[in-house]
């Protein structure tokens, strides 16, 4: 990254400044819009700010992220990179939703298909909508799946 770009980029926003700096030289550069705009709204501040930070994680290992969702999630590879092209879904959201579906007992493909039907309440209301609440045993699970897939990536969770 061009050390001017990240010094003008620090003067506008500190969180696009940081956006940049995290971006590996071949990824598009991130607007200060992509980097505020995700909100998944999961019911639980914990599990929103781990999900914000796997589209970071995931932007700069893409591979690696495949690899999770197909070893930990039991989603086929081609199918998380499949969804990963699809410009209405993140990676986090690929993440939560698989994740969400292994709590809940079903396939990644019926929780895709809930969100993409619906999503204006966000993940908890998806995830109300199959049977999973916020602040109940399957969140507690989801919160352990979060935080083994961060000891699996050797990352820092975000405070």
């Amino acid at each position: 990254m061009n050390p001017c770009l990240l010094v003008l980029a620090l003067a506008a926003s500190p969180a696009l400044a940081l956006a940049l700096a995290q971006q590996p030289p071949s990824a598009p550069p991130l607007a200060e819009d992509d980097v505020v705009a995700y909100v998944p709204s999961s019911g639980d501040a914990w599990i929103d700010r781990r999900l914000f930070d796997i589209n970071r994680y995931a932007a700069r290992y893409p591979e690696a992220f495949a690899d999770e969702m197909a070893r930990y999630r039991a989603v086929p590879r081609a199918y998380v990179e499949a969804m990963m092209k699809q410009p209405d879904w993140t990676s986090a959201d690929i993440y939560f939703a698989c994740a969400l579906a292994q709590v809940a007992g079903q396939p990644c493909r019926a929780v895709v298909r809930e969100w993409s039907r619906d999503h204006a309440e966000g993940w908890s209301g998806v995830a109300a909508r199959i049977g999973v609440r916020p602040g109940s045993e399957q969140y507690r699970r989801l919160r352990e799946g979060l935080a083994q897939t961060y000891a699996r990536w050797a990352r820092p969770a975000p405070e």
